[in-house]
């Protein structure tokens, strides 16, 4: 059987943590591999803190390229960024085409990504559409790799499951998770690697009380009988493709 690979298509270098950290560090500590597509460094949208000190734009850059790094690290993962720009983070076929390439490369069983809808960041639904069509793209034998070779056989990836994860608004981004998933032993990897980035610092609190409300909707859905604590730490994704099972539970 392959490896298990979780593969994280994030638009900005700290969305993978804040959204799906816990998805992350648990896959991780399942001695799973754990891979995060950083399509821009949010140099320009989403590091306020650095430009009001008077960073230049290489600067800040490399301080988010160096904050994400470490992250990753704490959750266990991989990590590599395309450098793609931000704000905004534009559709093309040459950065579909690097998408097709980290597929093929990486593998990947699972996907996880952002929603198709969030009216306060266009950023995040071009990733997740990008995302989405590089999936199919990678699964065509007959599609070139970015440098314009055709792949070999063992390339081309299957049909890896889709999950949306949380936005910062759910309401306003049509958001319904679900798929619950407990995260109370891998939270205390997330937090570290919330941790690593202070540039968006107000952010550690939200999604520390996020997980806790989450967990109370694992608790509830899980039924009465599994004996989960009461400190269980949750996030919430959105499947988009149907889930393929012989067996109902």
């Amino acid at each position: 059987m392959a490896e298990n690979t979780l593969l994280v298509i994030s638009a900005h270098a700290g969305d993978f943590v804040w959204r799906a950290g816990g998805a992350i560090a648990a896959a991780t500590q399942r001695g799973e591999r754990a891979v995060v597509a950083c399509l821009s460094y949010g140099e320009r949208g989403e590091s306020a803190s650095q430009w009001l000190q008077g960073k230049s734009l290489d600067e800040i850059k490399q301080i988010r390229r160096d904050e994400a790094t470490a992250a990753a690290a704490a959750l266990g993962a991989e990590i590599e960024f395309l450098d793609l720009g931000d704000y905004p983070l534009r559709e093309s076929p040459e950065a579909v085409a690097k998408l097709v390439d980290v597929y093929r490369r990486v593998q990947p069983t699972v996907v996880l990504t952002h929603t198709l809808a969030d009216p306060y960041n266009g950023d995040h639904p071009a990733a997740a559409r990008m995302a989405l069509e590089a999936r199919v793209l990678a699964q065509a034998i007959g599609v070139a790799n970015s440098d314009g070779t055709f792949p070999a056989k063992d390339d081309i990836i299957g049909a890896p499951p889709v999950f949306f994860f949380e936005p910062h608004q759910p309401e306003q981004c049509e958001f319904k998770p679900d798929v619950l998933l407990d995260i109370t032993e891998a939270f205390p990897l997330k937090r570290k690697a919330m941790e690593c980035l202070p540039a968006q610092k107000h952010m550690w609190s939200y999604y520390t009380d996020l997980a806790v409300r989450r967990g109370v909707q694992v608790k509830r859905n899980a039924g009465p009988n599994l004996g989960l604590p009461h400190e269980t730490m949750g996030e919430a994704y959105v499947r988009y493709f149907p889930q393929v099972t012989s067996v109902l539970e």
